[in-house]
């Protein structure tokens, strides 16, 4: 048989038990509540059930998922969602259950609560859509993947006599809205003294148990100049769409200097009134991109260089906006290394840690960044069969299939297994929280 021992270098190691420790390992599992065995790890006796009940719902959790899908709603505006949601948590016995939580009105938190001292394990459910494309992103299929996992991870509590919480959150808004970001501000992560975070996502590509996101802002850039006659008195004007355009080219020719997974795109919003006027107003909208948090603090101050030299070359007054930014998601290796092993005895075949963060990167962002760097977080990247990637029409279509909830809640076991065993090991959630401690000092900005 096999047994996880504790941390060795942050890290687990596996090891072959001899006769001698069998009494050890039973013994643990009698105080887990779970009945003495042989062949069978924690972890797989964890995944046993948790399979047992994720599938007993499946057909339960099938028509919420489709109501999501087929009700396309936007930020802060996930109205059947919320409702479905919430209606059908207020159902599961033990779960306290708050529609429009923290003062957002399509957010809610549910709370499965032991009784006795514990971890304080949660998962965010996402819900909302895009203009014109609809659920393109799956999110209908990450919050069956969370609800899954947080009720099975509620009824493992009991079965097996382990203290803690589960928390659920509704979190709104992901694409764009920052509604995560609004549920931290406000408090309710560190209200529940919540230890770690856990989330799916589905795409296109194989699974992952480390997937990691870019971060990003996003700013409205306005120049303000003088009109005048551009034929007959041009001299006398202040010309604002110069000064943009200045600095969509000095933008341009910084690009041959930046580094890999640096990205900095723009759209002109207002380029003027009239070909014969100096254009008195100019506008665009700038995202900025980079692999890390601080990377991203670097490549800001040299892109926003760039529209203060338009401003100088012009004479036009700037004025910057800030609309929105993400940090980027940093995975918890400790915890991916758990979500791993159980997703590859799920069937899939996520590579060991190097190569699983390779796969997982992506130049995207998500508001699950922020939550990343408020505690340990995984983002269990699983794939689901589409000819199209997220943000297409066709992706949306494959987020409704039979195939797609199959592996949305093979997701939300392995998220499940992931909490139960933060439950349990306390080396385990040490380990999370010292390298989660680490990353913060590595991306501190001197």
């Amino acid at each position: 048989m096999q047994i996880l021992l504790d941390i060795v270098d942050d890290d687990y190691v596996e090891v072959s038990t001899n006769e001698d420790k069998n009494e050890a390992l039973n013994q643990m599992l009698a105080d887990l509540g779970i009945p003495s065995t042989s062949n069978a790890s924690r972890q797989d006796v964890y995944l046993d059930f948790v399979s047992t009940y994720i599938e007993s719902i499946s057909e339960t959790l099938r028509p919420i998922s489709l109501k999501i899908h087929d009700n396309p709603e936007l930020n802060f505006k996930e109205f059947i969602a919320h409702e479905t949601l919430t209606k059908f948590m207020k159902t599961r016995k033990g779960w306290a259950v708050t529609p429009s939580a923290y003062g957002i009105e399509t957010a809610f938190i549910a709370v499965y609560d032991s009784g006795k001292n514990g971890p304080v394990i949660s998962y965010n459910a996402e819900y909302d859509a895009l203009t014109g494309i609809g659920h393109s992103c799956g999110h209908n299929l990450i919050a069956i993947a969370s609800v899954g996992a947080a009720l099975a991870a509620g009824a493992a509590m009991t079965k097996f006599n382990l203290g803690g919480k589960v928390i659920l959150l509704g979190t709104p808004a992901e694409e764009g809205g920052g509604g995560k970001i609004k549920l931290l501000d406000a408090g309710a992560y560190s209200d529940h003294k919540v230890d770690i975070n856990l989330i799916s996502h589905p795409g296109k590509v194989h699974d992952t148990a480390l997937s990691r996101t870019n971060a990003y802002v996003n700013t409205k850039i306005e120049y303000f100049g003088k009109e005048a006659h551009a034929a007959a008195a041009p001299w006398e004007g202040i010309n604002a769409l110069d000064a943009l355009i200045t600095a969509y080219n000095a933008l341009s020719v910084l690009r041959q200097q930046t580094m890999p997974g640096d990205i900095i795109q723009g759209h002109i919003t207002d380029g003027g009134s009239a070909p014969n006027i100096i254009h008195a107003y100019a506008a665009g909208i700038f995202v900025v991109r980079a692999t890390s948090k601080k990377r991203l603090e670097v490549l800001k101050k040299k892109v926003f260089k760039c529209f203060e030299a338009g401003a100088e070359a012009t004479g036009a007054t700037l004025k910057m906006t800030h609309i929105m930014g993400y940090d980027d998601h940093v995975p918890n290796k400790a915890m991916g290394k758990v979500c791993r092993a159980v997703m590859n005895k799920l069937g899939s075949d996520i590579p060991e840690e190097q190569m699983d963060l390779i796969q997982g990167a992506t130049q995207a962002s998500t508001d699950q960044g922020n939550i990343s760097y408020a505690m340990p977080s995984l983002s269990l990247g699983f794939k689901i069969e589409s000819v199209e990637g997220p943000h297409n029409p066709g992706f949306a279509e494959a987020a409704r299939t039979r195939e797609a909830h199959v592996a949305a809640l093979r997701a939300g076991k392995a998220l499940a297994v992931t909490g139960l065993e933060v439950l349990s090991d306390e080396n385990l959630l040490k380990a999370a929280k010292k390298e989660f401690e680490d990353m913060l000092k590595s991306q501190r900005v001197d």
